[in-house]
């Protein structure tokens, strides 16, 4: 039996409009489990929850109640819900890597500099950080004459696979993807459908949010559904996607 690497137990999370005075719901007492090498499609309409679950776990956002327990390479568990920086911050050089739709780099580093720093973060040494952000760049197909450019000028569907590059150098514990395909033609999709099953089969746990649902039958082995910050429903992507398209 799989062992379980990510454990999320009665997630909350509220926004607090502070123009209105207004608390906003976005995660009603989420429950979700991810297993090792398993990938997980999150899937619903806009404002389910989907983005905030995947940044309460990343923790860009802080949960307001509720546990989210990852099992690190190590073995050891940690609450990403309640650890301090700190630990965050070995979690996400160790165990953890997130992977955006949007690139938000420092405008004056080039290309491989992105990558390569981000192989520093998780724990390369420079020459080594170098070596895995070009493979990593030859990886997601980006052509060898833009590394040396500013990621600002790429298009979108470039942004993307830096993004992808940056975030999937080194095999994480647990790979959250949230959309990251969106401005990919469809040999570029193949190419990172590619990357992310490797991920998969090497062992890397995936958690993802996909709106196209020929992404999710192609990766996810599990679905979940959300709506209105809760679990309705969940099941494989064939059964799954089929129901959601019926009702």
């Amino acid at each position: 039996m799989s062992e379980t690497v990510l454990d999320v137990r009665g997630l909350h999370k509220q926004f607090v409009i502070h123009a209105i005075g207004r608390l906003v719901p976005a995660l009603r007492g989420v429950d979700l489990r991810v297993t090792s090498g398993e990938h997980v499609a999150l899937v619903g309409p806009s404002g389910a929850g989907k983005s905030t679950l995947l940044k309460c776990v990343w923790r860009s956002c802080l949960p307001s109640a509720g546990q989210i327990w990852l099992r690190r390479r190590d073995s050891g568990v940690t609450d990403l819900a309640s650890a301090d920086d700190r630990v965050i911050i070995d979690v996400r050089r160790d165990d953890l890597a997130y992977v955006s739709q949007f690139l938000r780099p420092d405008c004056r580093r080039s290309v491989l500099e992105v990558v390569g720093r981000a192989a520093i973060r998780r724990g390369l040494e420079p020459a080594g950080a170098a070596a895995a952000a070009a493979a990593a760049l030859r990886r997601v197909r980006l052509a060898e004459e833009l590394w040396g450019t500013r990621p600002v000028v790429l298009s979108g569907g470039e942004q993307q696979r830096v993004n992808l590059a940056a975030g999937t150098l080194c095999p994480p514990r647990l790979l959250l993807l949230d959309e990251p395909v969106a401005a990919l033609d469809s040999g570029h999709r193949e190419t990172v459908f590619r990357l992310i099953r490797d991920l998969s089969r090497a062992g890397a746990s995936v958690l993802s949010v996909f709106h196209d649902p020929e992404a999710v039958r192609a990766l996810a082995d599990r679905v979940v559904v959300l709506r209105d910050g809760q679990v309705v429903a969940e099941g494989t992507p064939g059964q799954t996607l089929d129901r959601i398209s019926a009702a």
